[in-house]
């Protein structure tokens, strides 16, 4: 199996900027929970979830799929299995 050539710390990188914007729009809507009418709370969700939107789809551009499942393509084989699992990155 021909493994594929990355960046490892840009890659590091970005999930690591992936995880962080998951644990801070689960906070947010943790709080939004609790104070649904907070609009600046609301407003930093919502700019929170697009931006991690948007690294996700530009990570998986780049490295492949971060879940299975229907929820990103796949190139034209079946390349899940040859990289490490998103979860592996900087460990």
């Amino acid at each position: 199996m021909a493994k594929m050539c990355y960046d490892d710390n840009d890659r590091s990188k970005m999930m690591k900027k992936i995880k962080e914007l998951e644990f801070a729009a689960v906070e947010l809507n943790l709080y939004l929970d609790n104070h649904p009418n907070n609009q600046r709370a609301l407003n930093d969700y919502n700019m929170t979830t697009d931006m991690l939107m948007d690294m996700k789809e530009t990570y998986e551009v780049k490295y492949g799929p971060l879940t299975n499942f229907g929820y990103a393509k796949s190139t034209p084989s079946w390349k899940w299995v040859e990289e490490p699992w998103p979860w592996e990155i900087g460990e």
